[in-house]
């Protein structure tokens, strides 16, 4: 353990945790010493032993994001580095996760092996993104492209672009607060903000944003 790479990791579903620690602890060189499926939590333990990583999820169980969590421990513990490792599409958040101050973004859908990858390679001072990825950012710097989905995303809080992704997903207000375990009312207050930042009246204006925003995403 003491020569070993403590992790922590973070995240809202417990059998993803399990998953990711089965799979993590099958290095000789890394060691899983906290799991926790809120903002609040990963911090206590992180308040109680300082880990080497954190391996993040976007969404937790509480109104603090992945990336809030991010961003609020980036000032008081440099040393730790974070990963994310998310469901959500990384071609909205990878340069996102940057931004807060991740070293790398991975897509829950790869291999055990490209997240271990993923983890030596953050440690090494790396960052890790996926080449498709990379190859976007570096070709929209070398453009100076700004496209209006790219200032959606400046417009908007990490949660609140979150919901609006799920909204162009096709996902009911309902069923957004059941997959972030926040309430209702919350959603809808959210929404509320989401249109006045983007200058959006109705509900449906707001739907059709929002698929628009997905599709171009995706190209």
């Amino acid at each position: 353990m003491a020569d070993s790479i403590k992790i922590i990791i973070v995240d809202d579903h417990p059998l993803v945790r399990q998953g990711m620690k089965k799979v993590i602890e099958k290095e000789q060189d890394l060691a899983v010493i906290g799991e926790a499926g809120s903002a609040e939590e990963a911090i206590r333990l992180i308040n109680q032993q300082e880990p080497d990583l954190m391996i993040v999820d976007i969404s937790l169980e509480s109104e603090a994001s992945g990336l809030d969590l991010i961003k609020a421990l980036r000032e008081r513990y440099p040393r730790i580095k974070a990963l994310v490792l998310s469901m959500h599409d990384e071609n909205i958040y990878a340069e996102r996760a940057l931004r807060a101050g991740g070293r790398g973004y991975v897509a829950k859908k790869e291999a055990p092996s490209v997240i271990i990858d993923a983890i030596q390679t953050v440690m090494k001072g790396e960052l890790y993104l996926s080449s498709r990825i990379s190859m976007k950012i570096i070709d929209r710097l070398f453009q100076g492209r700004e496209t209006s989905s790219e200032s959606i995303s400046e417009l908007l809080s990490d949660r609140e672009l979150e919901i609006f992704q799920m909204i162009g997903n096709g996902m009911g207000t309902g069923d957004i607060a059941r997959q972030l375990n926040i309430s209702v009312n919350t959603i809808e207050s959210h929404r509320k903000k989401i249109k006045e930042k983007l200058g959006i009246q109705k509900g449906s204006e707001l739907v059709r944003s929002a698929i628009q925003w997905v599709a171009s995403q995706n190209k």
